[in-house]
C-alpha cells in the first residue's frame, strides 16, 4: 500500500551525504578496501571481481540519500521494482554499483545495531544500508548488490541475493542519489566560480 503523509520523502527527514567515487582502477579499489580492513562476504567478493563490475576512471561526487522504505511510501513493504520506480518518482536514480566500496570508505562511523537473527524474513539484516542500484544480471545466484553493516565493530561491505519477488520490509533502509546531482569535479568547481 502506498502512503501520501509528511513522513514520505522529500517530507521526512533524510540522510544526506556527498560520496566522491572513481579515479582508481579495480586492484586499487580492493587494495584501498584491504587499507581501510573492510570486510566482505563471499557475496561481496564475487560482485568486486565480476568482469561487469565496471569501476570509473573519472572521479565524480554523488549526493546521496539514505531512507526506508516506508519514507518512499510503503508501509506494508515494496518489491525492489516497485521501490526503485517509486524512487525516481520522486527525482532520485539508483546508484552506480561501485558508490558501495567507495561509500563504505567514507562511512567509518556506521552504528552498529545488534540483534539475535542476522536476516528476520523479510527484512535486511539489522543496521544495514543497502546500496540502491542496478542488477549487473538477472541470474538470481549472482548477488543483486552491496550493503553496509558493522558487526563486532568491523566495518563491512556485503553483497546479496533477492529475486524480482522479494519484499523489503518498511523499515530496510537504501541509500539512492540524487539524480541533479551527479557532478564530476571539474564541474563542482566551475558552479563554486573556480575555473
Amino acid at each position: 500500500m502506498l502512503i501520501e503523509d509528511e513522513n514520505v520523502y522529500p517530507d521526512c527527514t533524510v540522510e544526506i551525504r556527498r560520496v566522491d567515487i572513481g579515479g582508481l582502477t579495480k586492484p586499487q579499489l580492493i587494495q584501498k578496501l584491504d587499507q581501510y580492513s573492510i570486510s566482505l562476504n563471499k557475496y561481496g567478493e564475487q560482485l568486486l571481481n565480476d568482469e561487469r563490475f565496471i569501476v570509473s576512471s573519472r572521479k565524480q561526487r554523488l549526493q546521496t540519500v539514505e531512507l526506508t522504505v516506508r519514507q518512499l511510501g510503503f508501509s506494508d513493504g515494496a518489491t525492489t521494482f516497485e521501490l526503485f520506480r517509486r524512487a525516481n518518482n520522486l527525482g532520485l536514480e539508483c546508484c552506480p554499483v561501485e558508490l558501495g566500496p567507495y561509500l563504505r570508505m567514507q562511512y567509518l562511523d556506521q552504528p552498529e545495531i545488534c540483534s539475535t537473527n542476522i536476516s528476520e524474513g523479510n527484512k535486511a539484516p539489522s543496521g544495514s544500508i543497502t546500496i540502491a542500484s542496478e542488477a549487473l544480471t538477472e541470474d538470481n545466484d549472482f548477488p543483486k548488490g552491496f550493503y553496509l553493516r558493522r558487526i563486532n565493530d568491523k566495518l563491512w561491505l556485503r553483497g546479496y541475493l533477492a529475486d524480482h519477488l522479494h519484499i523489503w520490509s518498511p523499515h530496510d533502509r537504501f541509500i539512492f542519489c540524487r539524480a541533479q546531482l551527479l557532478l564530476h569535479e571539474n564541474q563542482e568547481d566551475v558552479l563554486k566560480g573556480k575555473e
